[in-house]
């Protein structure tokens, strides 16, 4: 499953596909989240069309917002496993300039209400990113954030963490895995899901 953002365009012909883009250019998100055998399509591109699909986006100003989607939308394989939400706060001015607004304290509140797990872009060593360390990720001052994942293959990985035994790295879901899975079940539902696929 690829997770993209607007601008999901799909036509048979790809020099349609080309034009139609030009003319009707809505940017989608630079950020993607793409499933493992998608990423080896664009690498491998049994059809030819990641290659040439990288040569018209070539001198984009910014390609990343239109090339996963139309990819996606273009590729038999591919064009229903896209989910049309990139799962990121984002603020912009109005009317919107190039690049997004940097997210303050004020933000913090409509950052964790959204529901989206992650957020961008913050300025350097603002405030809201030691908020969002204290409250969110319980991470003390000049501190790493204790967690820990556990594969559950091979007789190495057994345990989650090395430091299972001194109740550090275990992974317990809290607030923000509830409001991730309300997200995600809202983005993946019936109703959701079908009609945001590549139009």
């Amino acid at each position: 499953m690829s997770i993209v953002n607007n601008c999901l365009f799909k036509d048979g012909d790809f020099f349609s596909i080309y034009v139609v883009f030009i003319a009707i250019h809505k940017p989608g998100s630079a950020w993607t989240i793409l499933s493992r055998s998608f990423a080896e399509y664009c690498i491998v591109g049994w059809d030819n069309l990641p290659r040439t699909l990288l040569l018209y986006y070539t001198n984009f100003v910014s390609s990343p917002e239109g090339y996963f989607q139309t990819l996606t939308c273009n590729s038999e394989d591919y064009r229903n496993t896209t989910v049309n939400h990139d799962l990121r706060y984002i603020t912009w001015d109005n009317p919107p300039k190039q690049h997004p607004r940097s997210l303050g304290l004020k933000d913090y509140r409509g950052a964790v209400l959204s529901n989206r797990p992650f957020a961008r872009k913050f300025k350097k060593n603002d405030r809201v990113l030691d908020k969002i360390d204290r409250l969110l990720l319980k991470r003390h001052h000049r501190h790493f954030t204790y967690g820990g994942w556990c594969s559950g293959s091979g007789e190495m990985y057994n345990t989650c963490s090395a430091l299972q035994s001194e109740n550090y790295g275990v992974l317990k879901p809290g607030p923000g895995a509830r409001r991730l899975k309300s997200s995600l079940t809202r983005a993946l539902s019936e109703r959701n899901f079908r009609r945001q696929q590549c139009r």
